[in-house]
This record gives structure tokens, C-alpha cells and sequence, in this order.
């Protein structure tokens, strides 16, 4: 087959079709990350020891509410999504959150 064949609409739809489930999936998972990280700040508001600013596990809800971000934007941009911007504002990402997207944890040694 050579590479100026058509492609077959079938092909397209199905593309399409997983673009779409695969965006759902990932904003489905923004939102969860998102709510986690919500969840804990409300917690330190109420006054729970547990749920201090700077404890480990406040640390990894960032961490993976900057991961799911980071994995819709792309996949965002992947469907031709290219502008972030309307995502950061209906998702209300806090800045902590956008300004870690796409750093890594530091390597334990």
C-alpha cells in the first residue's frame, strides 16, 4: 500500500472514536486527582494534624494531580487541542499544581 492510499473512514472513526475515550479517561482522572488534593486541603483547613502543609503525602497528591494534567494536556493535544489555558481554568488547577507539570520526583539514592 503505498502512502497516498486513502485511508478507509472506518480506520478514521475508529481513531476518532479512541481519541475521544482515551480524553475522557484522562480528564475523568484530572478531576479525581484534583478532588484528592481538594480533599486534603480541606482537611488542613479544619485543623487535622494529619493533613499538614508539608507532609509526604500532600506532597505526592501534587505530584499526581500534576502527572493526570500533564497526561490530558498531551492527549489534548494529540486531538489538536493545542491551547491549555481553557483546561486550567474549568478544571480551576491550582498554580502549585501546573507550575510542577512535567517535573520528575527526585530519584531516591
Amino acid at each position: 500500500m503505498s502512502s497516498s492510499a486513502p485511508r478507509l473512514p472506518a480506520l478514521d472513526y475508529e481513531i476518532a472514536r479512541e481519541q475521544a475515550s482515551a480524553l475522557g479517561r484522562l480528564g475523568r482522572a484530572l478531576e479525581a486527582a484534583l478532588a484528592a488534593l481538594a480533599a486534603h486541603e480541606c482537611e488542613q483547613a479544619n485543623g487535622n494534624a494529619e493533613a499538614s502543609a508539608d507532609t509526604p503525602s500532600r506532597a505526592k497528591l501534587v505530584q499526581d494531580a500534576s502527572d493526570a494534567l500533564w497526561c490530558f494536556i498531551v492527549q489534548r493535544e494529540c486531538c489538536g487541542l493545542r491551547d491549555p489555558r481553557p483546561v486550567l481554568r474549568a478544571y480551576r488547577v491550582p498554580a502549585e499544581v501546573q507550575n510542577r507539570v512535567g517535573a520528575l520526583p527526585a530519584r531516591r539514592r
